[in-house]
């Protein structure tokens, strides 16, 4: 009997799976290639920190991997339109982190999905509560997304995007630092700073 049907966590089938997957949604929205990918190797980083499980960690990575899951939903000449985002085209992108919510969520292997589908959920809230889907607070928002947050800002600003040049690794971390307990979580943006400016941290 294998650890699927036996309930146990096997992260090297996880793995194939969510690689599966992360390609899936890099086809679905290439100007975001690699991105997925950057943003688990530093919430993986960050998360190993915090000196959390292996377990813990190994759900942050594909969580990070998968976290804009609901993007296949959205129409591709929003994903890619240069420029900036019409009120109603924003309101559609909105809907990304609910749509992956809901696939995740729906899948038979509740006990590992459930707190991935979680973090792809909220991983657009704000500590103040003026994020999105459902505007929570600090203390409503899990602490795998509060890190998937942070590293999901700092990439998208240091890598280009359809709508504007590559704002730099500087620019992303002056953000972080400046939205700290506003935003972003105080200790996890504390972590993700010293990783750049003292451990040396690079996006592979």
């Amino acid at each position: 009997m294998n650890s699927i049907e036996t309930g146990r966590f096997n992260i090297n089938i996880y793995n194939g799976i969510v690689d599966l997957i992360s390609k899936i949604i890099e086809i679905r929205d290439p100007y975001t290639l690699g991105h997925e990918k950057r943003v688990s190797q530093l919430s993986c980083a960050i998360a190993k920190k915090f000196k959390l499980s292996q377990e813990d960690i190994s759900l942050i990575k594909i969580a990070g991997i998968i976290h804009d899951i609901g993007k296949i939903a959205i129409p591709a000449e929003i994903l890619g339109k240069p420029g900036k985002l019409a009120t109603y085209e924003f309101s559609v992108i909105k809907e990304h982190t609910i749509i992956g919510y809901e696939i995740i969520k729906s899948t038979k292997l509740k006990k590992f999905m459930g707190p991935i589908a979680n973090s792809i959920l909220q991983h657009h809230e704000k500590i103040d509560g003026s994020g999105y889907p459902h505007g929570l607070k600090s203390n409503m928002i899990t602490f795998p997304a509060k890190i998937i947050a942070v590293a999901d800002v700092v990439e998208a600003m240091t890598f280009h995007r359809p709508y504007r040049p590559a704002l730099g690794i500087k620019t992303a971390l002056k953000e972080i630092s400046n939205k700290k307990n506003i935003f972003y979580d105080s200790r996890v943006v504390d972590v993700c700073l010293n990783l750049f400016e003292t451990k040396k941290f690079q996006f592979s």
